[in-house]
């Protein structure tokens, strides 16, 4: 909980929210009032300046102490406060440095983002502001917001809490290690209790998510376009602890999409999702339409468009069908 936070919070909901902090106030000698309906600021306010001095009263000393006390009884107690259950962007301008077109727009867990726009436009710059966690310090000067907070600043600055993992389009790997070693080489970097089960669960999971099976023993740099992207996203999905996952142009690379998109929203991430693909496009809640580097309008998905994308879907099983009766030495005949 980040000092601001605290100075802002009501001091009964703050107890009721967390019990432990009243042995805070109890430690520092500070006495707790019977009416608690104030926030941190009315609460030391109400401290004369003699009493301040008396009893080395420093409000901002507290509202840093309290907040970090609050960080690491949560740690201890295995409770999830830095969980991140939605962002919020916060307009910005174009290009042109025109006010962009919408008041604020908030993703939350669970949901699907799409990102659309021809190439140049300008989809890059909004992913990198939610990956920096944007402040007003960016080309687009958007802002970003954390459960509706500012974020900490770990957000930006810890190389160990990164808010996004990012799957790019092209997946090369160059380390000489069989699948199997090379899941559980990022399981042991995470110190996960059951690694076992986790890595036989990644593998599963990329299977089925590929065209082509391959087997825990298969070197990853013999893996197939399909294969690492099928690895990668079961491999970030079950173990990145980051919140949001960003997918660049998931549809080339050859993998059940609709599968990968909800192994991702069962581990509870955020997805956000660049495409020039309909299907997926219409798989999201909604989608981001980026134009001359701001974006122009946000579109939630119809259920005239779902009826569309029924369409669509029938037409991308029929493409399978033919690929795979082409990588089979199949002749290519009309379906019925």
């Amino acid at each position: 909980m980040n000092p601001q936070t605290v100075k802002s919070s009501n001091l009964a909901d703050l107890l009721k929210r967390y019990p432990f902090a009243e042995s805070y106030f109890k430690d520092n000698n500070l006495p707790l009032e019977k009416d608690l309906n104030l926030n941190l600021e009315e609460y030391f306010a109400r401290f004369d300046d003699e009493e301040k001095e008396e009893m080395a009263i420093d409000p901002e000393h507290h509202y840093r102490q309290l907040g970090e006390f609050i960080k690491q009884m949560n740690a201890f107690l295995g409770h999830e406060e830095d969980k991140v259950r939605d962002i919020t962007i916060l307009p910005g301008t174009n290009k042109s440095g025109e006010a962009e077109n919408f008041e604020k727009l908030t993703v939350r867990q669970g949901e699907i983002i799409c990102i659309v726009g021809p190439t140049g436009s300008g989809k890059s710059r909004l992913l990198g502001d939610i990956e920096w966690v944007a402040q007003a310090d960016t080309p687009t000067s958007r802002t970003v917001l954390i459960n509706g907070s500012e974020p900490d600043k770990k957000w930006r600055f810890s190389t160990k809490d990164k808010l996004v993992a990012q799957i790019s389009q092209n997946m090369n790997f160059v380390m000489d290690l069989t699948v199997y070693e090379f899941v559980e080489l990022h399981a042991e970097s995470r110190m996960v209790e059951n690694r076992e089960e986790v890595i036989r669960r990644i593998i599963e999971n990329a299977n089925a998510l590929a065209g082509e099976s391959f087997s825990p023993d298969t070197a990853i740099t013999s893996l197939s376009g399909g294969q690492s992207r099928a690895l990668m996203i079961a491999d970030t999905a079950i173990l990145s602890k980051s919140p949001i996952i960003l997918i660049d142009e998931i549809e080339n690379a050859g993998i059940d999409r609709k599968q990968a998109l909800d192994l991702l929203l069962s581990e509870e991430k955020v997805v956000l999702m660049a495409t020039h693909d309909p299907i997926l496009a219409l798989m999201g809640d909604r989608r981001i339409v980026i134009k001359n580097g701001g974006i122009h309008k946000i579109i939630e998905t119809t259920e005239e468009e779902r009826s569309v994308l029924s369409t669509l879907e029938e037409m991308d099983r029929q493409l399978l069908t033919y690929r795979t009766k082409l990588r089979n030495g199949e002749k290519i005949e009309q379906l019925n």
